[in-house]
């Protein structure tokens, strides 16, 4: 699907726009019909602002080890101090219940579900902003916690890069 003369930032508009939107208040009256059925899959990121349960303490993510089985994550607790802890040692805290802008996202194309679900997608989707939940019902929706800046620089054209999407011409980019 390379064009000729497109730029990473359109093909990266060409592939949102693919997308379902949906108003977030859809998304809360399906949750709020059925919570059970709905879970927030969203993985720990670097900067994610935590609650460390042994130290009853806050704190920042600082560092990622998932070169192992078992991941570690690095947390600077507010106190200074530094701990190395799993992912069931704390709680990301997050400002609500869903992400701050008023509309969430699923793909329009069954082979970006199968990524998400079967390559790592959902881990990739939050290094690159995005909260995910899952549906067993409905199936998977993603939003952004986020305004006043550019989605596109800041959470889509990474997520395309990511995804390994290569709709862009690369030879418009080599010379912009």
């Amino acid at each position: 699907m390379i064009r000729d003369g497109m730029t990473i930032r359109e093909a990266a508009q060409e592939w949102v726009r693919e997308m379902n939107a949906i108003p977030q208040a859809m998304i809360q009256k399906l949750m709020a019909a059925d919570p059970c059925d709905w879970t927030e899959v969203t993985t720990p990121c670097k900067n994610d602002r935590v609650y460390y349960y042994e130290d009853s303490e806050y704190g920042e993510i600082v560092c990622i080890n998932d070169e192992d089985d078992d991941i570690v994550y690095l947390i600077e607790l507010d106190s200074g101090k530094t701990v190395e802890a799993q992912a069931d040692d704390f709680e990301v805290k997050r400002y609500d219940a869903l992400p701050m802008w008023g509309t969430m996202w699923s793909f329009g194309d069954g082979c970006d579900d199968w990524w998400l679900e079967h390559e790592d997608g959902i881990r990739i989707m939050s290094e690159c902003g995005f909260r995910v939940y899952e549906s067993e019902e409905f199936g998977y929706y993603f939003g952004i916690d986020g305004a006043g800046y550019s989605f596109y620089d800041e959470h889509w054209i990474p997520l395309y890069k990511k995804r390994g999407l290569h709709w862009h011409d690369e030879s418009v980019e080599k010379t912009a």
